[in-house]
């Protein structure tokens, strides 16, 4: 475990980037852009590493965000095995480097030093005050570019201990949480994980980064995302906001169950809708989470309204179970836990080809319909993938059938089925003509 560490803007992202071979942690030229602990794996021959990204270390500023991010830091330095000090060598060593390099040395963890920005040759003669910060000999590097980069992972790969590989856990449950800003994600995140894993700040638009964290509640393993709150389109003018609402939307491609947080005391927006629909279109298992629920003074509305509301303005979302939940005092995350696993299991679930057929055939017989005067015939269906549930089926008229129809095929499956929490795929193919049968029973 290496946790990278440095003061703001001398590259500690782009060099995890480099490091994990994509890009995982924001990027931009201004201070301030990661706060929370990000990770990441990094493979160099045959040597395997987690490394941390970190927000820009201050130790000694007393504003409440910087001090959170501080307390992130501090949290990464004391889990790692070892500690990759990143300088910006164009600006030599500062006042808050020394700093920093006094509370690494406090720590007791090995450090190596990386001097960045060594963008081309002739600049190592800046690297000569590095070495008064007692870490030995820096490690000239150009994140941006590339260079050094090889020679820094032979450094890191000698410092670190030599432990075998935990195995990983079989039947992780992936969950995205996503939602608009300032709903209450990283608070729930915290709750769910039962500790200060990120960094919780009523300041919307904190979370930047998707920050994964895997933990374990009642023994089941699980692989937590925290998004950053996605906005409307419109509304979304910063450049780091962009970036951001790409990360969460790739959170979405990597999950199986989306956890949408809906803030209670404000109720459903607009918003909340669309990136529902975000979800929806990924094909993710989803979960309602209504967060807040304590803010709702008692007797104001019941929950069976907010349900009957939710499904009134979410029809596509009709399957998606309904939680309610409050981050702060920890009410109702245990059956959060049991819906999340519920809906993951049925997300993996498989129909026999004769089931699943049978299912079909029994929906057109109940409601019947003919396509351009044609009786429409489901001859077979059979599923061919999970996450989600997706079902190919001949039918003699796949292109004529009305979408409507479509869902009235996908509910009947939902009914026979179950897939709670899950959309329905339907890929309707053409079913091969009574000739083409015969010639292929030939």
């Amino acid at each position: 475990m290496i946790a990278i560490v440095g003061r703001p803007n001398v590259g500690k992202s782009t060099l995890f980037n480099r490091l994990v071979g994509q890009r995982r942690a924001l990027v931009r030229d201004v201070p301030g852009v990661t706060r929370d602990r990000l990770y990441g794996h990094v493979e160099f021959e045959r040597w395997q590493a987690t490394v941390i990204d970190t927000g820009g270390f201050v130790p000694s500023s007393e504003e409440p965000l910087i001090e959170g991010v501080r307390r992130q830091v501090l949290a990464a330095v004391d889990e790692a095995d070892l500690v990759l000090f990143v300088v910006d060598a164009r600006a030599g060593l500062t006042a808050l480097d020394s700093e920093i390099a006094g509370v690494l040395r406090r720590s007791a963890r090995p450090v190596v030093l990386a001097a960045n920005k060594i963008d081309g040759g002739g600049q190592e003669g800046a690297l000569g005050e590095l070495y008064g910060v007692g870490f030995g000999e820096p490690v000239p590097v150009s994140a941006e570019h590339g260079r050094g980069v090889a020679e820094l992972l032979e450094v890191l790969r000698a410092r670190t201990p030599d432990v075998s590989a935990a195995p990983v856990p079989a039947g992780i449950v992936q969950l995205a949480v996503i939602g608009r800003p300032n709903v209450g994600k990283s608070s729930l995140v915290n709750v769910m994980v039962g500790a200060e894993r990120v960094l919780v700040h009523e300041a919307p638009g904190t979370t930047r980064d998707a920050v994964d964290t895997a933990f374990e509640y009642d023994g089941r393993p699980y692989v937590l995302v925290d998004t950053a709150g996605i906005r409307r389109k419109g509304r979304v003018d910063q450049p780091l906001e962009k970036l951001a609402v790409v990360m969460a939307l790739r959170s979405l491609e990597r999950c199986q169950v989306a956890l949408l947080v809906i803030d209670a005391s404000e109720g459903l927006t607009a918003q909340d809708a669309h990136i529902g629909g975000y979800a929806h279109d990924a094909g993710r298992a989803i979960v309602l989470v209504v967060n807040k629920w304590d803010l709702v003074p008692p007797g104001l509305i019941r929950k069976a309204e907010v349900v009957e509301q939710l499904r009134e303005r979410l029809p596509f979302l009709d399957y998606a179970p309904v939680c309610f939940t409050s981050a702060a005092t920890g009410a109702g995350v245990r059956e959060l836990f049991e819906t999340v696993d519920q809906v993951a299991t049925a997300a993996r679930q498989r129909v026999p080809p004769t089931e699943a057929t049978a299912a079909l055939k029994q929906a057109v017989e109940r409601r019947p319909v003919s396509v351009q005067g044609e009786p429409l015939v489901v001859q077979s269906a059979t599923q061919v993938g999970v996450g989600p549930p997706t079902f190919a089926v001949r039918v003699n008229r796949p292109d004529e059938i009305h979408f409507s129809y479509e869902r009235y095929l996908v509910r009947s499956l939902r009914l026979a089925f179950g897939f709670a929490g899950s959309p329905i795929r339907l890929s309707l193919r053409r079913a091969p003509t009574g000739r083409a049968r015969r010639g292929a029973r030939r």
